[in-house]
């Protein structure tokens, strides 16, 4: 094997690899310096030269001539009658150089050599993709789904390269098959045994911010910037913006005419409710903002504690807690501030609808109510504990819990 077979044998890995050929040349420099360092104790006498343009490779000898016996080092001097062969015009103190062919490293370190190469190139990959990734962080990045497993998904991207997108960053609907293409953007980039692990997030607040870039051009532009994201992510979103020029409208343009530009966002994020609010360092403004599309009728802040006392006619309570308590819970992280939510003259109220509750009491144990008749607080109350017990399939100590819960309410 000459030298330009060993070289060109690696053409199909650097082009899957994406080295240039320049940096190829170099690291193959490298390694065969190595090996003539362990073969001659040094490389300082020997020439590599690597000719990046023709992809081959030559290495020289370098050796002193000195009279025929007088040899005390071979790898550094060469007898007289041995030079001549080599040069017929060659005198004694002179140097002589003599081509190395790959052949006469023999074929255990011909192998080790290709080994070594291999490695060099894999460690420069890594390093590559490494770099490349870390500094993409906060990027949407489109894959091919490859592997599905449990706990997370294999993507690759268009260099082949492996990135992973576990469960936990994954929108719970979300449901991929290999070959599916996905976009996630790059969440973070650990090293695990000297190998770069990219980590991709789809429920990351960032992936919806690169989004909102992709499909609304004054957000890419800087016309609108996004003050604040908060998520549950496949559930609902609050995104806060804000504009400097007076002429654009930052709601109306993120939600597109007839929401035509949100419809895209919407529907990669598995139907996510997205509510944007225009920003604004009026706290109460904003904390009002923030709990739409409930109405506030009255509002108390406390600054010390960062808690803000809301008051709601009773209609609005359902619509600011929202489903699963998602709306204020999201209010809350977007303001910064504690929010706790009161009925506005309850205590004159007759009866309170048991949908007003789901804030304090579960979804499954309200549909449990109203199986056996029961859509309001006093309805449950005027039914004694054991009844209730009998009658559904919540335990006593549950029962127990939702009276009080109820009772609290008319106090």
């Amino acid at each position: 094997m000459d030298a330009l077979n060993l070289i060109e044998s690696f053409a199909d890995f650097k082009e899957m690899k994406n080295i240039d050929r320049v940096t190829m040349m170099r690291i193959i420099e490298d390694v065969f310096r190595s090996a003539l360092k362990k073969k001659y104790g040094t490389d300082e006498h020997v020439d590599v030269i690597v000719n990046p343009d023709k992809g081959d490779l030559e290495i020289w000898l370098n050796r002193e001539i000195v009279p025929d016996g007088e040899v005390e080092d071979p790898n550094t001097q060469i007898a007289y009658s041995d030079a001549i062969k080599i040069e017929p015009d060659f005198e004694i103190g002179e140097e002589a150089s003599e081509e190395i062919k790959i052949e006469d490293f023999g074929r255990r370190n011909i192998l080790a050599l290709r080994q070594n190469l291999v490695s060099r190139i894999m460690e420069l990959e890594k390093d590559n993709v490494y770099k490349k990734y870390k500094e993409r962080i906060g990027e949407i990045i489109t894959g091919e789904v490859y592997q599905i497993w449990k706990r997370e998904i294999l993507v690759l991207d268009d260099d082949g390269n492996e990135l992973i997108l576990p469960k936990s960053e994954q929108i719970p609907s979300d449901y991929f098959k290999k070959g599916d293409t996905i976009r996630a953007v790059v969440a973070r980039v650990d090293l695990k045994n000297n190998s770069p692990v990219i980590i991709l997030s789809r429920t990351a607040p960032e992936f919806l911010e690169r989004l909102f870039e992709l499909e609304v051009p004054e957000v890419f532009d800087g016309l609108i910037t996004i003050k604040k994201i908060v998520r549950e992510p496949g559930e609902r979103a609050k995104v806060a913006v804000e504009s400097y020029d007076d002429r654009i409208d930052p709601v109306g343009a993120c939600v597109g005419m007839k929401g035509s530009r949100i419809h895209g966002i919407v529907r990669e994020l598995r139907n996510e409710n997205i509510d944007v609010i225009n920003w604004t360092n009026n706290t109460q403004l904003l904390i009002q903002r923030a709990l739409s599309p409930a109405k506030i009728a009255s509002m108390e802040i406390i600054e010390e504690e960062k808690r803000a006392d809301v008051y709601l006619k009773p209609d609005q309570v359902s619509l600011a807690i929202g489903k699963g308590g998602h709306n204020i819970k999201l209010a809350a992280k977007l303001t910064g501030y504690e929010i706790d939510v009161y009925r506005e003259g309850a205590e004159d109220i007759d009866d309170v609808d048991l949908d007003e509750f789901t804030d304090e009491i579960d979804d499954w144990i309200i549909d449990e109510l109203k199986a056996i008749g029961c859509d309001s607080a006093k309805s449950v109350l005027n039914i004694p504990v054991k009844d209730l017990v009998r009658r559904t399939d919540l335990e006593e100590e549950t029962i127990n819990e939702i009276v009080k819960i109820l009772q609290a309410e008319f106090e």
